[in-house]
């Protein structure tokens, strides 16, 4: 037997260690669902717009409510999740149709469909689990895949071709203003400077990047978040802005606010869900002066947040604000 010491188990990277899954793998729960169907109170007859498809969780109970002789119509900008959503949606029955498209396009999809306004609008600006869950789209720095994050992969430049074209100031910006980084531009920098040796281009490059560029030194006073949530703190919001910027979110939901008062019925309700405080601002700015202006009868006065069982069932919905604006009758 050899007198050498038994070797020790090499420690796990931080981000590699096993947390529990906000939802269970191959599994979307749509959050604030109960809150939603009050919100637009959908009713048989009606035609009702879910602009973020998805994975039909929405969408199946929307068009179980209209039915049997109103529409549903969702879109979505992944066409990955079309044909699973169809097959949940035709087990179901009723009359629906679906869209591989921007929701800021909702004029067009509606004019394809024969018809200019709606009774209701739903927009889920979250993310699926399921989406978060393949590593092959580079969404999440937990899982190392190419650095992607295009929701539609036929178009547009994936968050590697960004960090290896946008200038310093650039990607700074972008961090700062999608993600809310403090120290943007430190991480800015350290891209930079990596891409001259060897491009970013997976998710645990980034990650690992991040990490020694902005090592976080944790807070352990009383009432600070906890440790976990303090150290993933920069990949989260880097991630985030990365996201938001290869996908043109906001400008996407800025062209949303601009047409919903076109395309909804007098009395049609519009509900939007964001994760994001810049999205949030957005809407809430967007119908406060909707309603100042008169053209909304009505919007929630705060955002509408989650309930402890809900968020205790499905964690993801912890961030999930929901606003809601009526059309004057």
């Amino acid at each position: 037997m050899s007198d050498e010491p038994p070797k020790k188990k090499k420690k796990r990277p931080f981000w590699r260690k096993r947390i529990r899954r906000s939802t269970t793998e191959g599994e979307h729960k749509p959050v604030l669902l109960a809150e939603v169907l009050a919100a637009l109170n959908p009713q048989p007859g009606q035609t009702i717009v879910d602009c973020t498809l998805g994975f039909a969780g929405h969408s199946l109970e929307l068009l179980q409510r209209v039915s049997p002789d109103g529409l549903l119509i969702s879109t979505d900008l992944d066409a990955g999740n079309i044909e699973p959503a169809r097959a949940k949606l035709e087990a179901a029955g009723g009359l629906f149709a679906l869209h591989h498209s921007n929701f800021a396009g909702l004029p067009t999809v509606l004019a394809m469909e024969g018809m200019s306004q709606v009774d209701g609008v739903l927009a889920d600006l979250g993310m699926s689990s399921m989406q978060v869950d393949d590593r092959t789209r580079g969404f999440s720095f937990m899982r190392d895949g190419p650095l992607d994050m295009r929701m539609d992969r036929t178009r547009g430049r994936t968050a590697a071709d960004l960090l290896a074209t946008l200038s310093k100031d650039e990607l700074a910006a972008c961090f700062s203003e999608f993600g809310d980084e403090p120290q943007a531009e430190t991480i800015a920098a350290a891209i930079v400077t990596q891409r001259e040796v060897k491009p970013v281009e997976r998710t645990k490059e980034l990650r690992e990047l991040i990490d020694r560029a902005a090592p976080v030194r944790v807070d352990r006073s009383p009432g600070a978040p906890p440790e976990r949530r303090q150290l993933l703190g920069p990949a989260t919001r880097v991630f985030q802005a990365l996201r938001i910027l290869a996908n043109r979110e906001l400008a996407n939901l800025q062209q949303l606010l601009r047409v919903l008062p076109t395309i909804l019925k007098p009395g049609g309700v519009a509900a939007i869900i964001s994760f994001h405080s810049g999205e949030d601002r957005l809407v809430k700015a967007a119908f406060r002066d909707g309603l100042r202006s008169g053209v909304y009868e009505a919007v929630s006065p705060d955002a509408i947040r989650s309930t402890f069982d809900e968020r205790r069932a499905n964690p993801r919905s912890r961030s999930a604000k929901l606003r809601v604006a009526k059309m004057k009758a």
